[in-house]
């Protein structure tokens, strides 16, 4: 009689992991300084919801939709109008161009300094990157206003009359000054150093031997970069992009010099009117009321909420092009 052979399957191993004394601590620390980010932000977040709470109640919809900011009388004959939609727009609108303007420039000045700098002057161009990185925005302001202005008026003359006939550059006066186009120059100044640095240091990892592939097979070094370089560094790329855009959205004292701060709908990028939330706020809050500091509190919690949907979108978007195992 034949012997019968069974064959157990193996049990699979649970691998565990140790930590050691220095890694529980680095751990805590790492944990504790995360969560505690995590309710600095959402306190943030409630008090301005808090505080803003009667204009949300009273003016609904309204409040993120209309284009009036009126302070009342005190006796009720002038009644209190307060909404930011004009400024929601403008905000938008300003950040947009900045992006558009800022994003072509750090590519190329992100690969020029790691792929075609030469290595005498890199590391001084980089330090000089980083340093332009933390200018305050007040000085990026007062450059505009003072250098850039003249340059971007005679450029909005000649945009508007090639491509007048677009609605977004045409003009109802012809007066291009403190235009939303001439903030979003200055705000894409501001952020390219930012958005260059990361750039910069996504396509410093790119991987030697793809790139040492690609010549060996014949490749230039503009080949490589198409198809090697600028496909690994896209994530890094977006989301050094949306951390720009995250600054040029709640940017303040660059706008509040270059732009005229006008309650309605402005779509002419051309157009000498515009503004933004931030500004409204730093301009309005030394004589608000205190039912208009409440709704200037309310417009904050408003660009809160617009700057962590932009981050979020930031995140999903880098997780879904980074390039996976």
């Amino acid at each position: 009689m034949a012997a019968v052979t069974t064959t157990e399957t193996p049990t699979p191993r649970e691998m565990t992991v140790i930590y050691n004394r220095e890694d529980k601590i680095f751990r805590g620390v790492v944990t504790g300084g995360a969560l505690t980010s995590l309710v600095v932000l959402g306190l943030i977040g409630l008090f301005l919801f808090m505080r803003g709470a009667q204009i949300f109640s009273d003016k609904g919809i309204q409040f993120i939709t209309g284009t009036n900011w009126t302070a009342g009388s005190g006796d009720g004959v002038i009644p209190d109008d307060f909404s930011i939609g004009a400024m929601l727009v403008g905000t938008i609108v300003v950040s947009l161009i900045a992006l558009i303007i800022a994003v072509p420039l750090a590519v190329g000045g992100a690969l020029y300094l790691e792929f075609y700098a030469p290595q005498k002057i890199r590391g001084a161009l980089v330090t000089l990157l980083d340093l332009a990185a933390s200018i305050p925005s007040l000085i990026f302001g007062l450059w505009g206003i003072q250098v850039f202005t003249s340059f971007g008026e005679r450029w909005a003359v000649l945009i508007n009359n090639w491509l007048g006939w677009i609605p977004i550059f045409s003009v109802e006066f012809d007066n291009f000054g403190r235009s939303p186009f001439i903030a979003g120059c200055v705000l894409g100044s501001l952020i390219v150093p930012i958005t260059t640095s990361v750039a910069r240091e996504v396509y410093s990892r790119t991987p030697r031997d793809l790139v040492d592939t690609c010549y060996a097979l014949g490749g230039s070094k503009w080949g490589a970069i198409r198809t090697v370089v600028i496909p690994y560094g896209k994530s890094g790329v977006i989301g050094g992009a949306m951390l720009g855009l995250g600054r040029a959205l709640g940017e303040t004292v660059a706008v509040y010099l270059l732009l005229n701060l006008v309650f309605r709908y402005n779509f002419r990028i051309l157009e000498s009117e515009g503004g933004n939330v931030a500004s409204l706020i730093a301009t309005k809050f030394g004589e608000a009321t205190e039912y208009e500091l409440k709704a200037l509190v309310a417009a904050g919690f408003v660009l809160f909420l617009l700057t962590l949907v932009v981050n979020m979108t930031a995140t999903t978007i880098v997780q879904r092009s980074t390039p996976r195992a």
